[in-house]
Formats: C-alpha cells, structure tokens, sequence
C-alpha cells in the first residue's frame, strides 16, 4: 500500500486514562463531534480473539491476565486503521500507546508518514470509582477486583508517565472524567476546538511543546 501524509487539517486526537476511565465513550462522542474515525485498539484485539486470528490467538491470555501486549502486535494491527483514517479526515486513537517506549516508537513510524498524534486528552477519575466502573460493567469470570486493581496497578505503573511525555511533545488536555458523561464530553469539545484552532496542531509530525490544563481537580 502507498503510504501518504495525512490530510492538511485532519484531526488526530488521542485519548489517555485507566481502565474504566470512560475513554471509549468519550471517543465516541468526539468522533461524532468532529466527523472522525474512533479507532479502539481494545475492539479490535477482541474481535481477533473472537475470530480466533492468528493475532487473537497469541494475545488472549495475556488481555485475561491484564498485561500489555507486545508493541509489535499492537502496531501491525493499528497501521492501516489509523493510515486510512487521517486520509480521511482524522482519529481518535483509545488504547494505544500505553506506554512511553510505545508512544515513542509510534511517534517516529506515524510521524514520519504525517499521521502522528496532534492532542492527549487525559481523563482524570478516581481509582475507586473506577473501580465502581468496572464491577458493574464487568464482562466475564476474569473481571474480578482484583485483577481490577491489577489492571489499574498496570496504568498507573506503565501508561501514566505518558502524560509527561505528551505534555511536553504534544498538546495534552487534562479533563475531569469523574463528573457526568454529558459534562466531561462538553469540556473535551470545548477545549479541542479551542486547540485545533492553533496553527501547530495542523502540522503533520511536529512535536508540540503546549500544554492546555482544565478541570484537572476530580469533584
């Protein structure tokens, strides 16, 4: 496939948070909001696991267990989604990167190809609300408060340093992800159309060294 750099004004927009954080809710919405594609690295990896890929295959016992995926694994799957849709005007990424050695390595191959992240929204919630989160949404016998914890222990230990890391290469947005579904979505719209509107945001593979905080204390 001949690979091209991603619209002038496409919108790519990453979405940052612990497990039950509401991230792929909040994507949703975004896409909605701004005509872009949601890409969610966590469907798709269970849609391999139900068809019983090659992909699902190798990595289903280790998304039992809580653990990260191999970087590899995860990038092969998330290339031609995220290529297709900054052609056609844009993501919002949630589940990938989780770790600061990933973001790196997806910053060169994306940011090469002008496809590269441009906003970290970051949503902010509490770790016994999420868990509260995730009990009542649990999906199967694995979704236990302890592997709960484990799977927050994970985020804090090898995905929250991102947010330092795209402070200062990106422009992060920091948002209070505890209040009402309606209220957190209308303040990550109203801070990304406030972002967007910053001419660096619209260039392919610059790093950004802006950093945008909001309703960064949890009610």
């Amino acid at each position: 496939m001949t690979m091209q750099s991603a619209a002038p004004r496409s919108k790519r927009i990453l979405m940052v948070g612990a497990p039950g954080a509401g991230k792929g809710t909040q994507a949703n919405a975004i896409a909605k909001q701004f005509g872009i594609t949601h890409i969610a690295s966590g469907d798709l990896l269970r849609k391999h696991i139900a068809d019983g890929t090659t992909i699902g295959k190798t990595v289903e016992d280790i998304v039992n267990k809580g653990e990260l995926v191999p970087d590899a694994v995860i990038m092969d799957m998330l290339r031609k989604p995220v290529m297709a849709a900054s052609e056609t005007g844009g993501y919002v990424l949630d589940g990938f990167p989780r770790t600061v050695e990933q973001a790196e390595a997806a910053y060169r191959t994306a940011g090469s190809l002008g496809v590269g992240v441009q906003i970290a929204v970051h949503l902010d919630v509490p770790e016994e609300e999420l868990i509260r989160r995730m009990l009542e949404r649990a999906r199967g016998a694995d979704d236990t408060e302890d592997v709960i914890r484990h799977r927050i222990k994970v985020y804090e230990e090898k995905t929250r340093p991102l947010l330092e890391y795209y402070s200062s290469r990106e422009l992060l947005i920091q948002v209070n992800g505890a209040r009402p579904v309606s209220e957190v979505t209308w303040s990550i719209v109203v801070q990304l159309q406030r972002a967007l509107k910053r001419p660096n945001t619209h260039t392919s593979g610059t790093a950004h060294k802006n950093q945008a905080t909001a309703d960064k204390a949890v009610a």
